[in-house]
């Protein structure tokens, strides 16, 4: 007669399901953060800092425009502009937000391409995300230039609640910045890029292993998070 295994070896244990699932998934596999680059790691982790910060500036201006008892401006006739005699209410505005998310489409076929190791579509492409984000700031200037001609400061503005130009300034300057930021890293590491820098593993600032174009992935995490963040500014301040 053959001996009987013991019972544990034919038995499986239950799949934990729920919350316990979830905590036993990712507690138990390595696989989820093991191959994560440290520069990619530190990436999410800047990013993850960089949402709270945007989420207090955001929670700030719905807190002031909801307590405040002076009339708040309305966005859609403070950010008109009259074109060939038409008035057309956040115009500007809804340009901006086109050109910023079509930056968002360049930046994923980028970083398409440098998955497929294709240095020059990809540097193209990087150089026109940053056109696309300089043309987002430029319009910005223009928008902070007409507000500020208008009579609108942190302190006050024309149409109603003082509260309104320090919202203003410091959202909007604050997502600018970091285009702007961003716009100026396109450039550098799409130059690096057309150079074959990632092909050769050339010794310098942002570079990765040899054929890894890594740091154009990296990039595009941060130009998604800043596009990503507009949605919320355009939807609650411009909207609103």
């Amino acid at each position: 007669m053959k001996e009987a295994l013991p019972a544990t070896a034919h038995t499986e244990t239950a799949p934990s399901t729920g919350w316990h699932g979830i905590v036993a998934d990712w507690s138990s596999d390595q696989r989820a953060f093991k191959n994560v680059s440290w520069g990619k790691a530190m990436m999410w982790v800047f990013l993850l800092s960089d949402t709270f910060v945007f989420a207090c500036f955001l929670l700030s201006y719905m807190t002031v425009r909801m307590s405040t008892v002076v009339p708040w401006p309305n966005p859609s006739e403070v950010f008109a502009l009259t074109i060939a005699g038409h008035h057309l209410p956040l115009i500007l505005i809804a340009i901006m937000t086109f050109v910023l998310i079509s930056s968002s489409g360049t930046m994923a076929m980028a970083v398409n391409f440098g998955y497929r190791r294709d240095r020059r579509k990809t540097a193209a492409l990087m150089l026109a995300t940053a056109l696309l984000g300089a043309s987002f700031v430029g319009m910005q200037a223009f928008e902070w230039s007409k507000l500020i001609a208008e009579g609108v400061r942190p302190w006050e503005n024309p149409w109603g609640a003082a509260q309104f130009g320090s919202s203003f300034f410091m959202i909007t300057g604050f997502h600018g910045t970091h285009v702007t930021i961003g716009v100026i890293f396109l450039v550098i590491i799409a130059r690096k890029v057309w150079r074959g820098d990632y092909d050769h593993a050339r010794r310098g600032f942002f570079t990765s292993r040899k054929g890894h174009y890594e740091a154009v992935e990296i990039m595009g995490l941060y130009w998604h998070f800043v596009d990503l963040v507009w949605v919320f500014i355009f939807a609650l301040f411009y909207l609103w």
